[in-house]
């Protein structure tokens, strides 16, 4: 899941990425924005994994989660998917402000 919050002062947009825990150990955020560098999402007690991040507005990133070191996942509420050239897709996420 993605929830995004814009800020009226700022050029950026923070993103939280949720990841339902069900038959997972541990999970990673890859995205385009940091260099493809997984980032470790935490787990909330009774809830999903975690991570926030923020992104500069108006532009679009790729993602996606890496399960148990092995496994990718996408966000089922991505903005949109692209192909990424190894015969799958990477979600996208678009921070543009809609009226």
């Amino acid at each position: 899941m993605l929830k995004k919050r814009f800020f009226k002062t700022k050029d950026d947009c923070e993103v939280t990425f949720e990841l339902d825990t069900d038959g997972i150990d541990h999970a990673d955020l890859v995205c385009e924005v940091n260099g493809w560098q997984p980032i470790r999402m935490k787990k909330a007690k009774k809830g999903p994994f975690r991570t926030k991040l923020r992104f500069p507005k108006d532009e679009s990133f790729e993602f996606r989660y890496l399960v148990d070191g092995s496994r990718w996942i996408n966000d089922n509420q991505a903005d949109e998917y692209r192909a990424n050239g190894l015969g799958e897709a990477n979600g996208v996420l678009d921070t543009a402000v809609r009226a």
